[in-house]
C-alpha cells in the first residue's frame, strides 16, 4: 500500500450568469459536498448545486489554474450527461516579450517601450501629455556627445516625438496587455499566487443546471497519529488511530463527506493555462510559380472498427465498527472489576495490564475506548486503499483538525529489543523496550508518531512506518538500561559436500560461515525475559544453519527471540549463517581419496553409485600408497647420491697421497656399496611407476562415463 493525500482547493467560489469575468460575485450556488485526501501532495474535491444560465463562473487562486484545467470534470445530474467545459485563455499578447527585456539587473524603460510597439499609451511630460500607438524608440547624438532616447508614437495621421528623458509618467490604455504584465511580474517575483484568476464553464442545454463540479489540486499532506494502551503480559491492547487534516482553503469544510486515501497516484504539475506556439519551418517560396493538378478524391472499402472498452474502478467495501471488540474488552473489565472488589476494600494494580489499567489521576483503557467513536469504510480502487469516513465532518478554515478513524482492540506484548549499536549514544549495550501488535484491520496504517500509555499515563512514544494490514509491528517507545548485550563473532569454515561428479572431475561444494554468540545479561526476576535481537544478515546468499524457534525475518535481518529464565541472570545462544562455495577437485587431486571417502560415509548417494565408488576408492588409495613410498625412496635416493658424492670426493683428494691406500681402498668399497643400493632404490622406484600407472589406468576406466549428482 501506499501513501495517503489531501485535496484543498483555496479560493474558490461559482457563479452562475451573464455577469462579466471582471466580476467575483461569489454565491453558494455549488456547496462543497466531499473531501477526499491524499498524502501525495494533492486532493479532490466534490461541488454541487443548482446553477442558473448557461456559464458558470469559477474563482481560484493563481497558482491552482492549471491543476483544475487538468482535473475538472462537470456533470449535469438532472440529465446524466456531461457538459463541455471551455473557458477562455489569457490573450497574446506583447507582455512576455516585454518583460524579456527587463531582466534582473538588466534592462531600461527604452527596451520595454520598444518591445510594446502598436500598443496605445499615454505619455506625460511636464508639460504636456502625449497619447499614441508606441511606432518606435530611437537613440540619437545630444549635446556634448550624449545619448538620448526618443519615442515616436502616432495617432491617426498624427506622429509626436517625445523626448523620453522628459517622461514622467507612462499609462498603458489597454488594460489587459496592464494586468498581463501584473500577472507575468507576479509569477517572476513568486508573488500574487494567492490572487484570484476567473475560470468560465460554459453549459449546453437548458437553463438550469444541477451540477456536479470534481477536480484535483495541490493540497498539505494528511498526516496519520496514534495511541497504543498497553497490557503488561500478551494480551489485548487498545489502538486508536487519528488523521490531522490541515484547512488552508480560504472557506470552511461544513458538513462534507471525507476520505483518506492510502497509496501513491501519480500527480505532477503541467502549464496548460499559458499559450504555447510551435515554431515551423517558412515554405512560401518553394510552390511559387506552380501550379498543382486537381485531384479526384477516393474511398477506400473496408470494414469500420469500433471498439468499446469495457471497464471501471472496482472496489470492494469493509465495514469497520468502533464499538463492537472495545465494547466486550469494556464489559470483561468491569465484571473483573466488581469480581475483585466484593467483599474487601480495593487494592492497588501490581503491574498496568489492560484488565487492571487503573492509576491515581490517570484513566481506565475502557474509559479511553468509550471517548472516541471510529467508524470507517474501506474500500480498495485501483490498487488505493480508500478510508470513508462514516458520517460528515466539519473542519473550519484555518485549523488543524483531528479526526478518529480507528478504535480497536489488537493483540500485543511488551518485550524488549536490542538493534547493533544499542539504544544510542551512552545506551550501546541496552536494548529498547517495545510494544508488538498485530493491525487487525483491514487499513494500512501510515507512517506516524504513536503514543504508548501504560498504568494510567503516558510511558513513551515511537514512529511506526506503514503497517499493511495483518502485519506486525514492533515499536521501540523506552530504553531498558538494567539489561546488557553484548557479541562476539568470527568466521569459520562448515561442512563440506559431493555435489556432482563427471569424468573424474568432483564439483564440492564448501560452507563458509559466519557465527556470532550473542550474550544476554538481565536481573533476576521470577517471570522470563524475552529479549528480541536484530541480528543484520551477512548477505542474500547467507542461511541459518540451525533452525531457531519464534525467529522472525524482517527487512535485512531476523528478530532473534533470546530467553533469560526465571531465577537467572544470563542468557546465551549462538547463530551460524553459512553461504556455499562451489570448487571443482580431480580425481588425481591429493584431496580426492579422504574427500571421497567422506562421502561415502555420507550416504548421500543411492547404493548403485556407492557401488560404483568404492573400487575407485580402493585403487585410488592403493596410488595414495604408492606415491608414498615412491616419494620416501626418492628421498633415500637423495640421500645415498649426496653421500656418494661426498665419497668421490674424498677419494679424489687422496690419489696423491701414497701412504693412504688402505683408506682409498675403503672408501672404494663404501663407494660401490652406495651404487648397489642406489639402483635398488631405482628398481624399485621403475616397479611402483610401472603399477600405479596400471592402478591409473584401471581408474580411468572406472570413472569413464560414471557421471551423478547427489541428493
Amino acid at each position: 500500500m501506499k501513501q495517503l493525500g489531501l485535496i484543498l482547493l483555496t479560493l474558490i467560489t461559482a457563479t452562475a450568469g451573464c455577469a462579466s469575468s471582471g466580476q467575483y460575485g461569489a454565491t453558494e450556488a455549488l456547496s462543497l459536498d466531499r473531501v477526499v485526501l491524499y498524502r501525495n501532495g494533492i486532493g479532490y474535491f466534490e461541488r454541487r448545486g443548482e446553477v442558473d444560465g448557461d456559464i458558470l463562473r469559477i474563482r481560484c487562486r493563481k497558482d491552482q489554474v492549471n491543476d483544475i484545467l487538468k482535473s475538472i470534470t462537470v456533470v449535469d445530474r438532472s440529465t446524466g450527461q456531461a457538459q463541455s467545459v471551455s473557458m477562455p485563455l489569457d490573450p497574446q499578447n506583447w507582455a512576455n516579450a516585454a518583460l524579456s527585456a527587463l531582466k534582473p539587473g538588466q534592462g531600461n524603460l527604452a527596451g520595454i517601450l520598444d518591445s510594446l510597439r502598436g500598443t496605445w499609451v499615454t505619455l506625460k511630460t511636464a508639460k504636456k501629455s502625449v497619447k499614441g500607438r508606441i511606432l518606435m524608440v530611437e537613440s540619437i547624438a545630444g549635446k556634448k556627445g550624449a545619448t538620448e532616447q526618443r519615442i515616436s508614437v502616432v495617432d491617426d495621421d498624427l506622429v509626436q516625438v517625445v523626448t523620453l528623458s522628459k517622461v514622467t509618467d507612462v499609462r498603458f490604455e489597454d488594460g489587459e496587455l496592464a494586468m498581463q504584465l501584473n500577472r507575468s511580474l507576479d509569477a517572476t517575483s513568486a508573488e500574487g499566487i494567492f490572487q484570484q484568476v476567473m475560470i468560465e464553464v460554459r453549459l449546453a442545454g437548458s437553463s438550469s443546471h444541477d451540477l456536479q463540479i470534481n477536480y484535483v489540486v495541490a493540497a498539505p499532506i494528511w498526516k496519520p497519529t496514534y495511541r497504543v494502551v498497553l497490557p503488561e503480559k500478551s494480551g489485548d491492547a487498545l489502538l486508536q488511530a487519528w488523521a490531522v487534516v490541515d484547512n488552508v482553503s480560504g472557506e470552511d469544510w461544513k458538513d462534507v463527506r471525507m476520505s483518506l486515501t492510502s497509496g501513491t497516484p501519480i500527480a505532477f504539475r503541467f502549464d496548460l493555462h499559458t499559450p504555447r506556439n510551435v515554431g515551423r519551418k517558412d515554405l512560401s517560396r518553394f510552390g511559387a510559380g506552380r501550379t498543382a493538378k486537381v485531384a479526384h478524391g477516393e474511398v477506400s472499402i473496408g470494414d469500420l472498427l469500433s471498439g468499446h472498452g469495457k471497464g471501471g474502478l472496482g472496489s470492494k467495501g469493509m465495514g469497520i465498527g468502533g464499538g463492537g471488540r472495545a465494547d466486550a474488552a469494556i464489559a470483561r473489565v468491569r465484571k473483573k472489576r466488581s469480581r475483585n472488589t466484593r467483599g474487601r476494600p480495593a487494592a492497588a494494580p501490581p503491574a498496568p495490564l489492560l484488565e487492571d489499567a487503573e492509576a491515581e489521576d490517570g484513566f481506565m483503557a475502557d474509559e479511553l475506548a468509550r471517548s472516541v467513536k471510529a467508524k470507517t469504510k474501506a474500500a480498495q480502487v485501483s490498487g488505493l486503499t480508500r478510508y470513508d469516513l462514516q458520517g460528515r465532518v466539519t473542519v473550519p478554515d484555518g485549523t488543524s483538525t483531528m479526526v478518529a478513524i480507528l478504535n480497536n482492540q489488537v493483540k500485543a506484548e511488551q518485550a524488549f529489543l536490542f538493534r547493533p549499536g544499542g539504544a544510542g549514544v551512552g545506551y550501546e549495550r541496552n536494548p529498547y523496550r517495545v510494544v508488538r501488535f498485530t493491525n487487525n484491520s483491514p487499513f494500512v496504517l501510515e507512517t506516524g508518531p504513536i503514543s504508548i500509555y501504560s498504568g494510567g499515563s503516558f510511558v513513551g512514544e515511537g514512529i511506526a512506518k506503514t503497517i499493511a494490514a495483518g502485519a506486525r509491528t514492533t515499536i521501540p517507545f523506552s530504553v531498558e538500561q538494567e539489561i546488557h548485550v553484548t557479541s562476539h563473532a568470527g568466521w569459520g569454515t562448515g561442512d563440506t559436500r559431493l555435489v556432482k561428479m563427471k569424468g573424474g572431475v568432483m564439483t564440492v561444494e564448501r560452507w563458509q560461515q559466519y557465527t556470532t554468540n550473542w550474550k544476554v545479561q538481565a536481573p533476576k526476576s521470577d517471570k522470563k525475559t524475552k529479549v528480541l535481537i536484530r541480528h543484520t544478515r551477512r548477505g542474500n546468499r547467507f542461511t541459518l544453519k540451525d533452525k531457531i524457534e519464534g525467529l522472525e525475518e524482517v527487512a535485512g535481518a531476523w528478530l532473534v527471540p533470546v530467553y533469560v529464565e526465571p531465577g537467572k541472570t544470563e542468557a546465551k545462544i549462538k547463530l551460524i549463517e553459512q553461504s556455499p562455495r562451489r570448487t571443482t577437485v580431480s580425481i588425481w587431486d591429493n584431496s580426492a581419496s579422504q574427500l571421497l571417502s567422506t562421502f561415502i560415509k555420507a550416504k548421500n548417494v543411492d547404493e548403485a553409485t556407492l557401488n560404483k565408488l568404492k573400487p575407485i576408492i580402493a585403487k585410488r588409495e592403493e596410488i595414495a600408497t604408492i606415491d608414498r613410498e615412491v616419494a620416501n625412496l626418492k628421498k633415500q635416493q637423495r640421500e645415498l647420491d649426496q653421500r656418494a658424492n661426498q665419497t668421490r670426493q674424498n677419494l679424489e683428494a687422496l690419489k696423491k697421497d701414497k701412504a693412504a691406500g688402505k683408506l682409498r681402498a675403503r672408501l672404494s668399497k663404501r663407494l660401490d656399496g652406495f651404487t648397489k643400493d642406489g639402483d635398488k632404490l631405482g628398481r624399485r622406484v621403475v616397479e611402483l611407476t610401472s603399477q600405479r600407472l596400471e592402478r591409473k589406468i584401471e581408474i580411468d576406466e572406472l570413472v569413464d562415463g560414471l557421471s551423478f549428482q547427489t541428493k
